[in-house]
């Protein structure tokens, strides 16, 4: 394994042993092998660690397991781990959508003189890899600084940074961090390059889930600071009817 890999993957894990396998197999089956995997794990106790040991790809693979204060700082470990040039987090259960994603990434980088950031679309899947359909929110062509005004448009596992430009999380926020950490990536990145692609499938936990509004609440808190609270109020008028309208196509394809 190259000692300075141009990828780093970052993976977060806590008795994850139900969906680490296809995370695993997804990194070790990919076709461009300048990477390098850091996993970070929570001290898990059930057979996470087992199936990491022995999953394909050891050679290019770190492991780290031990207590932490939670995803973000697990993550923040993942970033002081890190040895790539670029950083891309793929937690357990997500995996990449193809053989050639990094290779997809690789080629934008390459074809763009050290761009800040690369990034591409996702798909969602149940807790079996199934397909359940796109991302709700579609990454654009274009990616600006302030198109995050307008929500999370790149999922945070098709989001590729440049690792020198890459700040920790902040720990003020407990589940939308990422979000955070995304909008501080994009106002450092010069360029911002589309690899065209499906990057990831990621592991949906459903429309509702436990955190959700404390989610909502946490990422109203973060657009106001970063864009304006009184266009972030208006914003969020029509964030209603669009989250309306995907949880109903979202329910109706799984009568």
């Amino acid at each position: 394994m190259n000692s300075e890999p141009l990828i780093t993957i970052v993976t977060i894990t806590y008795n994850a042993a139900g969906t680490v396998a296809r995370t695993l197999e997804s990194v070790a089956s990919q076709d461009f092998t300048d990477y390098e995997h850091v996993i970070v794990d929570g001290a898990s106790t059930d057979a996470t660690l087992r199936l990491v040991e022995s999953a394909p790809g050891k050679e290019r693979r770190r492991v780290l397991s031990e207590p932490d204060n939670g995803l973000y700082d697990a993550m923040n470990k993942g970033i002081g781990l890190a040895k790539g040039k670029y950083l891309v987090f793929l937690n357990a259960g997500d995996k990449f959508h193809s053989t050639q994603s990094l290779s997809q990434i690789a080629a934008a980088i390459n074809k763009n003189a050290e761009p800040g950031i690369v990034y591409g679309q996702t798909n969602l899947v149940d807790n079996n890899g199934n397909y359940i359909s796109p991302r709700h929110l579609t990454a654009p062509e274009n990616l600006r600084y302030g198109d995050f005004a307008r929500g999370m448009l790149v999922c945070h596992q098709a989001f590729v940074v440049l690792r020198r430009l890459a700040p920790l999380y902040s720990m003020t926020y407990r589940f939308s961090a990422d979000y955070e950490w995304c909008i501080r990536c994009l106002m450092h990145s010069r360029r911002n390059v589309y690899t065209g692609t499906v990057l990831v499938d990621y592991l949906s936990e459903g429309i509702t889930t436990a955190n959700r509004r404390k989610s909502l609440i946490e990422r109203f808190r973060i657009m106001s600071f970063y864009y304006g609270f009184w266009p972030t109020l208006f914003r969020h008028l029509g964030f209603a009817f669009r989250f309306i309208n995907f949880k109903r196509k979202y329910d109706n394809a799984h009568i």
